[in-house]
This record gives C-alpha cells, structure tokens and sequence, in this order.
C-alpha cells in the first residue's frame, strides 16, 4: 500500500503541532544525501465495537528508537512516555478512526555538504491512515529470494532502522517484483536466510515455529517478538531461533512474515515453488486470529501491549507534559 498523506495531516515538526504542508526540510539537509537518520514503525489498531483506537507496544517502540538513534549518534530529547504522548495527541488532532501508522523520524539536520556527521539532531512524528501494507495476504504471498544480500552488521547494522540501508531493501524489492513476485526474501553474507525486505521471518518444520536470530542480520523486531509470545503462550509451539538455509525454504511446512506494517503475511509460494499445499497453514491462520484479537483489544493478557487514545485520561504531570512538547 502506498499511503498518500492529506496535506492538511497535523504532525509533529521542530517541537510543534503543523500541517504536513508546511513540514518541510532543506535540500541541503545531511540526512537526506547520505542516509543519516533513524525511522520507527508503529501501529495503532481501530476497534469498531469498543469505538477506541489501540496503539500498540509504543514504550518499546520508542525505547527501540532512541536506542538506534545512539548508532548513528542521534540524540532525541524526549523520553518514550512523552514520545507516546505526542503520539496520541497527533491521533486526537487528527481525529484518526481507523487503522493508522506511526512514522517518527530522527535525522542529522545540518544543511551543508560533507559527509562527517555532527550533533545537529531532528525528529518528527507522522501518524497518518494506514490498511494492508502488502496486496493478497488473504490468500498469501508468492515470495522470491532476491540476488541482492542483506546487509552486513560490520556495513550498517541491520538491527536499526537506519534510513540510508534501506536503499538494500528497495533493491531487493525492485527485482522480485519485476520478476512477478509480491515480497523479497534476502539471504545475507553467509548465504542464510535473514528476512523479507521489511519484515521478519517465521519457518514451521516438524511441529517448531523457526526464525532467523537476531545475530543473522535481522531487525530485532516487536512484531517479531509479539508473535513468539502469542506462539508459545497460545498454541504451546516451540520457538527455535537458528540460521535457515535457503533450500528450508522449499521443504517448510509454513512461512510467513511479521512487521509492524505487514502484520502477519503468509508465504504459500517461493521461486515459484509452493510451501507444503500452496495455502495458509493452519498455524499462520491461528497466529493472524490472534494477533488482531490482541491488538484490537479482545484479550485481556495482551492489555499491556495497548494504549487506548481516546479513553486516556492525562493525569496532571501528563498534562503538563503535553503542555510542554506542544
């Protein structure tokens, strides 16, 4: 999905509330010639019969945030408790009733030539409408592996959100889908299984949920995280954290991918081979059940996941807070 914002979309810019319209940055700006900034992906789930919208595990999102920020030595000078403030007021502003996106950003500001970066810092926080991120996951995915290799810790480490590598995931996206497929699949230096160019993956075999570790260049992913603690604690699956080859690939009982703009994606295909049958598995079907029952606030022991935007009463420090980063 392409997601063309309104230009009327309030967001937060150089610490104030604006129209998308008149956020904007130099030509010049470090971040956007060399790829110096930081984003973050966050979702938040519209609930028609609780008339609310969810936000999910946006402390960890953050925390992760400003954690990646420190890679590139990106200072943000909000806690995550006041970066989910200012999340839920731009929700409230915007009067969001659906399904929506967080975007926050955090770059090298400095507008001038030069590689070496310096402690000019930005964020800014987007929240716009936001659906299905990738086409025909109801009847799942056709993936392929793409020539191109995910990029390597040592280069620019996969685990943050760095904008500049993403480059390596519009590549690999670029080639798959002009060969026809609907997702790529990178293999990284070693010739492991990673992940698909924006989102983790998942492999069952022989009765055990598998997926990449976090040391085969993969982003350390929430979704990610979400869906073993679903998996263990719902279904009872074991979780097996390993490197997978490619040929695993072929022989797997299911495959499906998790992010936080993909959801959970089952694979049915991969190079043009089908995964067990060519359908959604029963355990990728169960896992999509429960993830939106989590997420949308039907499960009471995934409550701390979510923070409700329009039943949030502000406390007075809350409000002051508010008061102070508008």
């Amino acid at each position: 999905m392409k997601a063309e914002a309104d230009p009327n979309l309030i967001v937060y810019f150089n610490g104030q509330y604006v129209p998308i319209s008149e956020a904007r940055v130099g030509i010049l700006t470090h971040a956007l010639h060399y790829g110096t900034g930081v984003f973050e992906g966050i979702r938040a789930h519209w609930d028609e019969g609780a008339q609310e919208l969810f936000v999910l595990r946006p402390i960890e999102h953050y925390e992760r945030w400003k954690q990646n920020c420190g890679i590139l030595g990106i200072h943000v000078p909000k806690t995550a408790e006041e970066l989910c403030l200012i999340t839920e007021e731009l929700m409230r502003r915007n009067n969001l009733r659906t399904n929506v996106y967080v975007r926050p950003l955090a770059y090298k500001s400095a507008q001038r030539i030069g590689v070496v970066p310096d402690d000019q810092d930005a964020f800014t926080i987007v929240a716009l409408p936001f659906g299905e991120y990738l086409q025909h996951t109801e009847k799942g995915l056709h993936a392929g592996v793409s020539s191109w290799r995910r990029i390597d810790d040592n280069a620019i480490p996969a685990r943050g959100k760095i904008c500049g590598a993403y480059a390596n995931s519009a590549l690999a996206s670029e080639e798959v889908r002009r060969s026809g497929f609907d997702e790529a699949i990178l293999l990284n230096e070693s010739g492991h299984v990673a992940e698909g160019a924006t989102c983790n993956l998942f492999m069952a075999r022989k009765g055990k949920l598998i997926t990449p570790s976090v040391t085969d260049n993969v982003l350390e992913g929430i979704t990610r995280d979400s869906v073993m603690e679903l998996a263990r604690r719902e279904l009872g699956l074991d979780i097996v954290e390993r490197s997978i080859d490619r040929s695993e690939l072929y022989i797997c009982d299911e495959l499906f991918l998790t992010g936080t703009a993909v959801g959970i994606a089952p694979v049915v295909r991969v190079d043009n081979r089908p995964v067990k049958d060519a359908e959604i598995g029963p355990i990728a079907r169960r896992l999509q059940q429960l993830y939106f029952e989590a997420t949308h606030g039907h499960m009471a022991a995934y409550s701390k996941w979510l923070r409700p935007v329009y039943r949030t009463v502000p406390t007075a420090q809350a409000l002051r807070t508010e008061m102070s980063v508008a």
